[in-house]
């Protein structure tokens, strides 16, 4: 699959499925990621994670690469591992979406191009037990119903809510009772207290949010600006799986190979937003707009605690399980997205992409800088659990 058509695969998953086949875990990933847009950043991300764990666990029940997820899934000897993983994203994702209808066709377009087999038939039922078994274990696992957090202090430091707000205050404060896919729970990785407002660091970092983050600032540089906007519509999911799509086509990475990096980085994304949210409901700490008189930020301010860095904590989780998959540098990664018309951000390192990110949410006026350097601790900590702890290779 050419660049151009990968790219296209994140915006168009029948065009992808039907026309091109030439790694379908790669081919669903981009269908699970069209398919979950609609979704908040959060969700996106759990549905993510349960759909790459069902893919993976279907195509390593008959590969047998790595240790299992579920481990309860049994396949038929020869059975299609590629039927296999279609047969899973599939299921999952039209579990959850129901009335999208583009599904039936992509699963239609995806298995035609396998020949008819008892394999393929196996490969089938192998993914349809990996999804129903990935289904049931998250059925009762906090995502819902939504609860809301309102302050019960005005002081210093607190969060309020700001514009946008419901009324009923801060938004996903269940968040932090999800379960997790990989770490044990999600105050494992607590942050530590976000600076005193007296420090010196506090003050740093208030002085350059003031200065870089206002909407009317004139210290901000154009391709700040356009890293801001491009990442206040572009969140993790949208972020990193097509950075890793590109780079998994570039390397040549098997079907199993692939299965396994996405289940972890997906892994690594959710867990690491379930983890931010215990943190930002623990210290309630608030966000520029509030701490800095009549500050206007750049981009519209999420609805909940600032410190630490959602963005930031998902970011640098992904990035420390694609580092350590597919090396630090020496990548070609282009990102678009339609939401963010005339931007395209080209990066040769994962870092690169975690950095930027970290700009955009201080130039965008959201985060002061020790909310990402916080996230960045965070996001490192549990990317590096889920990689050493989950999908381990067998050995052989």
């Amino acid at each position: 699959m050419n660049r151009t058509l990968l790219l296209a695969c994140a915006t168009n998953l029948l065009f992808c499925v039907g026309v091109a086949r030439a790694d379908v875990v790669r081919d669903w990933n981009a269908v699970m990621q069209t398919t979950v847009a609609g979704q908040n950043p959060f969700a996106q991300a759990r549905f993510a994670a349960i759909t790459q764990l069902a893919v993976f666990e279907a195509v390593n029940t008959i590969t047998g690469d790595y240790e299992p997820y579920l481990g309860t899934i049994e396949a038929p000897g020869g059975a299609s591992a590629e039927a296999a993983a279609i047969a899973a994203a599939y299921r999952v994702l039209k579990t959850y979406f129901p009335a999208n209808a583009a599904l039936d066709t992509a699963r239609a377009n995806s298995l035609a191009a396998i020949s008819e087999s008892q394999a393929k038939a196996d490969g089938i039922a192998v993914g349809e037990a990996a999804a129903a078994g990935m289904i049931a274990l998250r059925s009762a696992d906090g995502s819902a119903p939504p609860q809301f957090y309102a302050p019960s202090s005005s002081a210093a430091g607190e969060w309020q809510r700001t514009a946008g707000c419901p009324p009923a205050g801060g938004i996903l404060l269940h968040w932090r009772n999800v379960a997790p896919f990989g770490i044990e729970s999600s105050s494992q990785f607590r942050s530590e207290p976000p600076p005193a407002l007296t420090s010196n660091e506090y003050v740093k970092d208030y002085r350059e949010v003031m200065e870089v983050g206002d909407s009317a600032s004139v210290m901000r540089p154009a391709d700040r600006a356009d890293g801001a906007r491009f990442y206040a519509a572009v969140l993790a999911v949208a972020t990193w799986n097509p950075a890793v799509r590109q780079v998994a086509e570039a390397e040549g990475t098997s079907l199993s190979e692939n299965a396994r990096a996405f289940a972890l980085l997906n892994v690594a994304i959710s867990d690491a937003l379930v983890s931010v949210m215990e943190t930002k409901y623990h210290y309630t700490f608030w966000r520029p707009e509030t701490a800095i008189p009549g500050f206007v930020p750049f981009i519209g301010t999420p609805c909940f605690p600032g410190y630490p860095s959602a963005h930031a904590s998902a970011s640098y989780a992904a990035e420390e399980i694609a580092r350590r998959i597919f090396g630090a540098g020496g990548h070609s990664i282009v990102l678009t997205s339609p939401p963010a018309v005339g931007v395209t951000l080209t990066y040769k390192s994962f870092k690169e992409i975690a950095r930027d990110i970290d700009d955009a949410r201080v130039y965008g006026g959201i985060h002061f800088r020790f909310d990402q350097e916080a996230g960045a601790v965070q996001g490192r900590d549990i990317g590096k659990y889920v990689y050493k702890n989950m999908l381990r290779p067998v050995q052989q």
